[in-house]
């Protein structure tokens, strides 16, 4: 008896520590993507045997992840530089707003993050402990569809930034600009210079990164737009040009549509390596990892078949040489809430406040209060207090244990599959009874109800919830009353991406009335599988 306890608890450990993608596969190689997660425009800084990353995060709060790495292959996240955003029209959800494209770098002994809001400009934050706090956003330069800003340090002092325009607010796309900055790189100290059009050859190029290596500035830019585009090198010995251009990563033979904008890296040792994104649809803008090798000055990006000097992505490769053993690690996913934070792999889905949760180390859960959305839209399109995390991996089963015991009538709370099309599997208190209800809604952004798919009535405070989503997005509702035996409810749904993110997965509590006291719901946890 006592060795069958053992190895059920053995397996029920082996269970919680799954990890639903791991790219490393212990061998000295890994395979792509080395995160299959949306980190959209992902950049990377080196400094001294770690690596940090960060990548758009548009409306989401906390905001700019910070994630950490010994070896470009395995990756956590270690913080974020944005709590939350100063400006309270983001306490209403700004779908596809917010922060665009930044860029991460190091310059004597301060970390500096630039990234563009479409809206309002190109902001600049700064630390010099990338596990501590970040300087708030500081207004660099105010403009109007100015985005994907990169700073360079330059030899002599001088300090640039290249950045890039979108036509939806700038009305002008596919050119590439260089602005100077002041010392601090904190303020422009010119009005730009175009320095490439991309119009001709490159339409829609945008994502500009600036490195300077053997003399010449270098602008990595993706052209051809997200899903079929391809990688761009700009190359000058002048840093206001004119330059060279040349594609040096394209799709070629592979499924790697659009390798798109990304962060080049140099070791100690001058191996190059390359991360960019993959547009997957619902698993978002998932990042890979390419070798690259430079021939006269030119960065070969993945691998060349043919020698044309046009590289194709790696779908597996030696890992990079860092000279050390790294330990297997992945973005976190699954959350006990054993601790007085929430895990960082959580966001809101726009300003948050303390009142809506609370956090028991004693009881080991997450208590959300109901909260009231006074906005006119009939879905939770406007709703802030959705708590999501990334899709992590392209199939996996997503369990929640909830109580919802404190309850009040005309609330309700669980688990949402959430984008541009969501469904929701949610309780609500019904007299002695629990109702349990399956939604959909498609095109949530043009303000569509939610359409009741199945109704369940049960006799429990105490539930488990359950989807499981399978390649291509598709997901599967299910329930139990005792975390043993499942069943499922209803067809499956086609999960969608958000607005320029992938679909999220996560919790909720709502009340549909203004009320002096909510109610809440316990969730003693969210585990992926």
């Amino acid at each position: 008896m006592r060795k069958l306890l053992v190895i059920v608890i053995v397996i029920y450990t082996q269970q919680l520590n799954a990890k639903p993608w791991v790219p490393d596969l212990g061998n000295g190689r890994y395979k792509n993507p080395i995160i299959y997660a949306d980190y959209s425009d992902p950049d990377v800084v080196k400094v001294g045997d770690d690596f940090y990353m960060t990548a758009s995060s548009f409306n989401c709060v906390p905001g700019l992840p910070i994630l950490h790495s010994t070896d470009l292959v395995n990756w956590e996240i270690i913080n974020h530089a944005i709590k939350r955003f100063p400006d309270k029209a983001f306490d209403e959800p700004q779908h596809g707003n917010g922060v665009w494209a930044p860029s991460i770098r190091f310059h004597k002994g301060w970390f500096y993050i630039y990234y563009g809001d479409p809206d309002r400009g190109i902001f600049m934050l700064k630390t010099k402990d990338p596990y501590g706090e970040w300087s708030a956003p500081a207004l660099v330069k105010k403009a109007y569809g100015n985005i994907d800003p990169c700073p360079l340090w330059d030899d002599d002092g001088n300090v640039y930034l290249v950045h890039a325009f979108a036509h939806s607010r700038a009305g002008v796309k596919s050119l590439i600009q260089v602005v100077k900055l002041n010392s601090e790189g904190s303020k422009i100290t010119d009005k730009g210079t175009i320095v490439f059009d991309g119009h001709k050859d490159h339409p829609t190029i945008e994502g500009p990164k600036f490195y300077k290596r053997n003399g010449y500035y270098y602008i990595f830019a993706p052209g051809g737009g997200v899903s079929q585009g391809w990688q761009v090198v700009l190359r000058s010995k002048n840093v206001f040009g004119p330059y060279e251009d040349r594609i040096v990563l394209a799709k070629g033979n592979t499924q790697v549509n659009g390798p798109h904008q990304g962060g080049y890296i140099e070791l100690d040792n001058e191996e190059g390596w390359f991360i960019h994104f993959q547009d997957k649809g619902a698993y978002g803008r998932i990042v890979h990892l390419q070798p690259v090798k430079w021939v006269d000055d030119w960065p070969v990006i993945g691998i060349d078949p043919d020698g044309n000097g046009i590289g194709e992505p790696v779908l597996e490769f030696k890992k990079p040489d860092v000279n050390k053993k790294s330990e297997i690690k992945i973005p976190q996913t699954s959350d006990d809430f054993n601790n007085s934070t929430l895990g960082l792999q959580w966001q809101w889905h726009g300003n948050y406040y303390d009142d809506w949760y609370r956090l028991s180390e004693d009881n080991g859960n997450l208590r959300l209060y109901a909260q009231y959305n006074p906005s006119k839209s009939k879905n939770l399109w406007t709703v802030p207090n959705l708590l999501l995390q990334k899709f992590p991996a392209p199939d996996f089963t997503v369990t929640t244990k909830m109580n919802i015991e404190g309850m009040k009538n005309a609330e309700k709370a669980g688990l949402v599959i959430m984008g541009l099309d969501y469904a929701t599997l949610t309780a609500k208190p019904n007299s002695k009874k629990t109702i349990l209800t399956l939604a959909t809604c498609l095109n949530a952004r043009e303000g569509n109800q939610e359409q009741v798919m199945k109704n369940v009535q049960l006799e429990t405070n105490t539930l488990w919830l359950r989807a499981a989503i399978s390649k291509g997005g598709m997901c599967q509702f299910l329930y139990s009353i005792d975390g043993d035996s499942y069943q499922s409810i209803g067809e499956p749904f086609n999960s969608k991406e958000g607005r320029w993110i992938g679909a999220k997965v996560g919790i909720f509590s709502t009340k549909l009335e203004q009320t002096p006291l909510s109610g809440y719901v316990d969730f003693d946890y969210f585990r992926i599988d």
